[in-house]
């Protein structure tokens, strides 16, 4: 058996190459040792043009690239192989974030309300993570919007969706997204607004664990993401708000996989076919860089 693993930033986006790297090494792994032979781009081509050249030898394939980008090539690969990622569909509506606001609203999900004036958080509508993100008092520039504040804790919701289209009749559970973990994700914010990304920990323990994974699960069914998928939210006292929705591998896997018994690329392929496990093991804790690092402990 061969699987696709196709990765865009290690090789076409230097800001974000080091954590494209680290999901990279940690399912090729985890490919390796179910039994699959790995192929990948050949660094420096048409990333466009390898995933043609490939898929039609792989039985499965994922694809994981910016939110901008990874509808455009999650189709390419759902028409050649056998995609075991989220959909082309629901990545195009989850890579707009006014779009994903304005759906999960529709929905009942607390969302950060659209700020047009005075002191806000501005991000691109199709950014990837705290990337060019800022709170500040100024316009938007071409391609972003402004948000709400919202203080508490930044957390996420690391899980994996079965099959909800494509072969769907074959496939399809009526099961929700099955959960890896609950994390805690490390924001920092500078004196002048721009946020930053570093790393986090998981799993984590929170007083409204519960809720808060009841919601992200909600919001990643109503999206109708499948296969690996990460929501981000922020919880204050009074409020559980989703701020992103992730339909692909996030760094989170770095820390998962370190201390998880399951092997995430088992897990990956068996919910696409309708067989994720009800529940995975995990022993310890692992905190989690955005450069790849791991640190695991009270691993006994």
């Amino acid at each position: 058996m061969r699987v696709l693993l196709a990765e865009y930033a290690c090789h076409h986006e230097p800001a974000l190459a080091s954590e494209g790297e680290a999901m990279v090494r940690i399912l090729s792994d985890s490919f390796t040792r179910i039994g699959y032979e790995v192929v990948m781009p050949v660094p420096g081509t048409d990333f466009a043009d390898e995933l043609r050249r490939l898929a039609p030898s792989c039985e499965e394939a994922l694809v994981i690239a910016p939110d901008h980008l990874l509808a455009r090539y999650t189709k390419i690969i759902e028409d050649l192989s056998r995609n075991i990622g989220c959909n082309s569909l629901a990545v195009a509506v989850c890579a707009n974030k006014k779009r994903t606001a304005s759906t999960l609203k529709a929905h009942g999900i607390d969302v950060p309300a659209e700020v047009t004036s005075g002191k806000r958080v501005i991000k691109e509508i199709s950014g990837c993570g705290a990337v060019h993100m800022r709170f500040r008092d100024e316009e938007p520039e071409e391609g972003e919007f402004g948000q709400e504040f919202i203080d508490g804790e930044h957390l996420s919701v690391s899980m994996v969706g079965s099959r909800v289209v494509g072969e769907v009749c074959l496939y399809y559970t009526g099961e929700g997204p099955m959960v890896l973990s609950l994390n805690r994700q490390n924001i920092r914010i500078d004196p002048d607004g721009t946020f930053h990304y570093d790393g986090g920990e998981t799993p984590a323990t929170h007083p409204r664990a519960e809720e808060v994974i009841s919601v992200a699960r909600k919001a990643a069914t109503v999206l109708g993401c499948q296969g690996y998928t990460g929501v981000d939210l922020v919880v204050s006292p009074d409020r559980i708000v989703v701020v992103d929705v992730n339909p692909r591998p996030t760094d989170s896997i770095v820390g998962i996989a370190a201390i998880m018994e399951e092997e995430i690329a088992d897990i990956i392929v068996k919910a696409s076919y309708g067989r994720a496990p009800e529940k995975v093991t995990l022993k310890g804790k692992a905190r989690f860089g955005k450069d790849g690092s791991v640190t695991v402990s009270d691993r006994d």
